[in-house]
């Protein structure tokens, strides 16, 4: 189980990421529009650097679910490797079952 510190932070993250998502695309906006003044553009470059970090959607981690894992985590299913792997062999993922030949 990950530390609940990291649990936690990675929760804040994702809301600060949420709650900015608007303003952010917004401000790229009208960094990407050539046919807005240099000036205008150059302001709104000052204004998305001067916006927290975690609000960058690069910030977010993907984490397990069920343990907190960081890695091996798969992305269909928002679960570790280890904990699929568990989960589907007592049959508790619908449409998952373990490989025979």
């Amino acid at each position: 189980m990950a530390r609940l510190s990291s649990i936690e932070s990675a929760k804040r993250i994702r809301q600060s990421v949420n709650s900015k998502r608007a303003k952010r695309a917004e401000l790229k906006a009208v960094i990407n529009n050539k046919t807005v003044s240099p000036e205008e553009r150059f302001t709104a470059q000052l204004k998305l650097a001067a916006m927290p970090r975690t609000s960058s959607a690069t910030r977010i981690r993907n984490r397990c679910m069920v343990t907190g894992r960081a890695r091996g985590v798969y992305r269909k299913f928002n679960i570790s490797r280890i904990m699929l792997r568990e989960m589907a062999a007592e049959g508790l993922i619908p449409g998952v079952r373990k490989a025979s030949w």
